[in-house]
């Protein structure tokens, strides 16, 4: 922006002649001085000042993308850890529930109620999960790599930190179509970049054709003659290009040309970002129908378990019932942990798609933007 509201500089020549032929003059030197002030017609420096402008704001919204980018693996990161944590969690309970049954099998087994298939079964089941607790704790600690790579900081930055998942217990309902295609269309950047480069182009043109014009070239002199006793002679000069041979009409086509680039590019862009929005909200909303299943279905389990417990305890069924009932339950837990898993993943692809927190207030999405350098306050 600075750069394109410069004004051109006027610049000053000297030349000294000299001139012997006129009789009794007391020196021969004549130095004239010529002033070239320049001055720009048309209105070519509100054009480029427009373009600049326009430039300018396309690169501020590239770089709110990128930021985006950032906060995108940020949170896709965090959320890998926040659910290697609760599927270790549930592991943990899950090889403690088998881990109770294949000791109840054993001793069913000594005492000759059970043949060692059960038993053997069991034992497999446990070492399964075990497996898991143990896979899930791996994955605990390349999740927590992959959040300090996300933050760029080193692993040990994040030793002792408290981390709040709060965000990502959220699922937001209220999201209609055209309430997300407007939001994403107001203030998705990639969008808002290609409608600022489009302005530009326009901006461009614009100054294109007042190149059309020829700029006026204001030349006053003065010229100091020490041969006629120091006499002092004005002049004043005007030039200007004819525009006779051409028009400026190939670089005029050639703005053209990139506006309709421009064009084409930002329709583009906006096609892409309604397609992705559209396939992202139908595979949240499938992803939410099924958080809804499985989140009825760990109800009726945690009701079978209410019973089969109130049932050991009047002695009609027999602890190894609980134990399975327990672990029936710890299973609807991980079903109902793995479609909230797919519905926040779901989530965070269609924030990509819309590039802002869904899960966040518009007042807070907007404070963050203008906060970002080069932003103009409001």
């Amino acid at each position: 922006r600075v750069t394109a509201g410069e004004r051109p500089n006027p610049s000053v020549s000297m030349a000294l002649g000299y001139d012997t032929r006129i009789p009794g003059a007391p020196s021969p030197w004549i130095v004239p001085i010529n002033l070239n002030w320049p001055i720009e017609t048309a209105g070519r420096r509100g054009a480029r000042l427009a373009r600049a402008s326009h430039l300018a704001a396309a690169a501020r919204w590239e770089l709110i993308q990128t930021i985006w980018q950032v906060r995108s693996r940020v949170r896709s990161a965090l959320f890998d850890l926040y659910a290697a944590r609760r599927t270790e969690s549930l592991a943990a309970r899950e090889e403690a529930a088998e881990r109770e049954v294949a000791a109840l099998l054993q001793g069913q087994f000594e005492a000759g109620t059970v043949s060692s298939y059960l038993v053997v079964q069991a034992r497999v089941a446990l070492d399964g999960a075990t497996l898991a607790r143990q896979a899930a704790a791996g994955a605990i600690r390349q999740a927590q790599i992959r959040l300090a790579g996300a933050l760029g900081v080193a692993p040990h930055a994040l030793a002792g930190v408290r981390l709040s998942f709060a965000q990502l217990r959220r699922f937001p309902r209220d999201l209609s179509r055209p309430r997300i295609r407007r939001r994403a269309l107001l203030e998705r950047a990639d969008v808002r970049a290609a409608l600022e480069r489009y302005a530009a182009s326009q901006s461009a043109l614009r100054l294109e054709i007042a190149r059309q014009w020829p700029n006026l070239q204001l030349g006053p002199g003065f010229a100091w003659n020490s041969q006629l006793k120091e006499d002092g002679e004005w002049q004043l000069g005007l030039s200007l290009p004819l525009p006779i041979l051409n028009h400026n009409q190939g670089p005029i086509a050639e703005a053209r040309a990139e506006r309709r680039l421009a064009a084409a590019h930002f329709l583009s862009v906006q096609a892409d970002a309604v397609e992705q929005i559209d396939g992202a909200l139908a595979g949240y909303r499938s992803a939410l129908a099924r958080v809804t299943t499985a989140t009825s279905l760990l109800k009726g389990l945690r009701e079978q378990l209410d019973s089969v417990r109130a049932r050991v305890q009047a002695g009609e069924l027999q602890p190894l019932d609980l134990a399975d009932a327990e672990i029936a339950l710890d299973k609807g837990a991980q079903n109902r942990l793995a479609a909230r898993i797919e519905a926040q993943r779901a989530l965070g692809t269609l924030e990509d798609a819309v590039q802002s927190p869904l899960t966040l207030a518009p007042s807070t999405v907007r404070a963050a933007r203008e906060a970002v350098p080069g932003s103009r306050s409001p």
